[in-house]
C-alpha cells in the first residue's frame, strides 16, 4: 500500500478514519489493522504514531470528549433559562451519540483509564465541567448536582442507543424525534430534581 501521507498529517487522518469507522460498525468493530486498510497505509503505519491499539483509541476517545464538549456549548449557550439551557444540552448529547455512534462508551473504554492520556482526561473534565455548571445553576447542593449529572447523561446516552440498537428506528423515530424526547425527558428530570431540593 502507498503511504500517501505525510509524517505530520497521518496521525489525524488516522484519528478521523477510526472515528468514521466507529461511526458505522460502533466499538466493537475498531481495530488498529481495519484503521490502516481505510487509509489506505501498511499494517505497521499507525504504529508510528500509536504504539498500542489503545492510545489510538485514546486519541480518538480525546477527539470525540473535545467535539461534545462544544456541542454543549453550542446547545446551551444561548438560552437564558437555565433549564432549558441544560436540556438542550443533554439533547446534543443524544444527537452526537446518534451521529458518531460514540459518547461514554468511547471516553470511559477499556483501557483509557491510565496517567498517559492526560490530553483524553483534560477534555473530558471540559466535557463534564459543562454539564456539572448547568446542573448546578438548577441545583441547591454539588452534591444534587452531581446526581443530576449522572441522571441526565445516562438518560440522554440511553435515548442514543435505542435509536442505534434499532428499537426506536422500529417506532419509526427519525433522530430528530429520538433528540427531543431526549430534551424532554432531560426536562422532567430537572424539573423533579427542582421539585425534590424544594420540598426536602
Amino acid at each position: 500500500m502507498g503511504e500517501k501521507y505525510h509524517h505530520g498529517n497521518l496521525r489525524s487522518e488516522l484519528v478521523r478514519v477510526s472515528l468514521d469507522l466507529i461511526a458505522e460498525q460502533g466499538l466493537a468493530g475498531f481495530s488498529v489493522a481495519q484503521v490502516a486498510r481505510r487509509a489506505k497505509v501498511s499494517p505497521g503505519a499507525p504504529y508510528r504514531h500509536f504504539p498500542e491499539r489503545e492510545s489510538l483509541l485514546a486519541a480518538v476517545a480525546t477527539t470525540v470528549a473535545s467535539q461534545l464538549a462544544d456541542r454543549v456549548r453550542a446547545a446551551a449557550e444561548d438560552l437564558a433559562d437555565p433549564a432549558e439551557a441544560l436540556a438542550a444540552a443533554a439533547g446534543a448529547y443524544t444527537g452526537y451519540l446518534i451521529e458518531r455512534r460514540a459518547g461514554m462508551n468511547v471516553i470511559y473504554a477499556d483501557g483509557l483509564q491510565g496517567r498517559a492520556y492526560t490530553e483524553l482526561h483534560e477534555q473530558t473534565r471540559r466535557l463534564t465541567d459543562q454539564f456539572l455548571m448547568l446542573c448546578l445553576t438548577v441545583s441547591d447542593r454539588p452534591e444534587n448536582a452531581l446526581e443530576l449529572m449522572e441522571q441526565l447523561f445516562t438518560q440522554a446516552h440511553g435515548y442514543g442507543m435505542f435509536w442505534l440498537d434499532g428499537v426506536f428506528t422500529k417506532q419509526g423515530y427519525p433522530p430528530e424525534q429520538v433528540v427531543g424526547k431526549s430534551v424532554a425527558a432531560a426536562r422532567i428530570a430537572i424539573e423533579g430534581h427542582r421539585h425534590a431540593a424544594t420540598s426536602g
